[in-house]
C-alpha cells in the first residue's frame, strides 16, 4: 500500500515537470493535465488492486466432516420379579356380600321389644284356623292362639284381648279368668263370624292388662270367604 502511494506521487510530479519544462510553442498542442491525472489514478488503482490481491491468501477448501453411522445396541429391560415388593401395588378384590331376600309372611317381631312394664307375650302358634282358611258367608268359627307369658309378672283374671286393626269379624273378647305365671303358656280364643260378602279378610288383636294397656306379639286372623266353598 505504501509503495503504491509513492508511485502515484512520483507520477504526478513527473507530469508537472514535463508540463513546466516543455516549451510553449503556439503551434504545439496544450498538454491535457486531466488525461495525465486520470492515467496516474488508473495506475495507482491497479497498483492498489495488485497489492491487495497479493495480501489476501488464497481460499483453501475446508474438508467437510463425514458422519459415520453408529450402530445402536438395544439395552435389555429387566422384567419385574413376580414377588411383590414394597413399591409394587397389590390389587385386592373388594369383598362382595349378598343379602338374602326372604319372601312370604314376615317373621313376628322380637317379643322382648313389645313389653309393657313387667307384662309381655310371645305367640307360640295358631291352634285353629290357619291363615287362608275358607269359610262360607256368615259362617261362625273359633280362633285359638297358643301363647306364653314372657314377662316378669302374673297374668291375672281381668287380662283380655283387645281389637287393634283390620276386620273384627264379630269377635267377642272374654276375660282370662285365671292366673298365668311367667314362663307358662295358655290358650286365648275368640268366637268369630265370617263376613257376608266374598273376599279376603284380616283382623289383628293383642293381649291387654286390666287397664286396657296392650303388650306382646300381635295375634292375627286371616280367612277367605267364598259363596261356593261347599258343593
Amino acid at each position: 500500500m505504501y509503495n503504491a502511494r509513492k508511485t502515484l506521487i512520483l507520477l504526478l510530479l513527473m507530469g508537472f515537470l514535463i508540463i513546466s519544462c516543455t516549451g510553449q510553442n503556439p503551434s504545439d498542442p496544450t498538454p491535457d493535465v486531466n488525461a495525465i491525472l486520470t492515467a496516474g489514478v488508473g495506475t495507482f488503482a491497479a497498483a492498489i488492486f495488485q497489492t491487495q490481491t497479493a495480501m489476501v491468501p488464497p481460499a483453501t477448501a475446508t474438508p467437510t466432516a463425514t458422519q459415520t453411522p453408529t450402530a445402536t445396541v438395544a439395552t435389555p429391560i429387566p422384567l419385574s420379579s413376580p414377588t411383590a415388593s414394597a413399591t409394587q401395588l397389590i390389587f385386592v378384590a373388594p369383598l362382595v356380600t349378598f343379602t338374602a331376600i326372604i319372601t312370604g309372611t314376615p317373621p313376628t317381631a322380637n317379643p322382648t321389644t313389645l313389653a309393657s312394664g313387667c307384662n309381655n307375650l310371645a305367640l307360640i302358634r295358631d291352634e285353629t284356623v290357619p291363615a287362608g282358611t275358607v269359610f262360607k258367608p256368615e259362617e261362625g268359627f273359633t280362633k285359638v292362639w297358643k301363647v306364653a307369658n314372657t314377662g316378669s309378672c302374673n297374668w291375672v283374671y281381668f287380662y283380655h284381648l283387645v281389637f287393634v286393626s283390620g276386620d273384627s269379624m264379630g269377635g267377642e273378647p272374654q276375660r282370662l279368668g285365671k292366673v298365668i305365671e311367667p314362663g307358662k303358656w295358655t290358650q286365648l280364643s275368640l268366637n268369630m263370624q265370617a263376613p257376608k260378602n266374598p273376599g279376603k279378610y284380616n283382623g289383628y288383636w293383642r293381649f291387654a292388662d286390666q287397664s286396657g294397656t296392650a303388650f306382646g306379639s300381635t295375634l292375627g286372623v286371616s280367612i277367605e270367604v267364598k259363596a261356593s266353598s261347599y258343593p
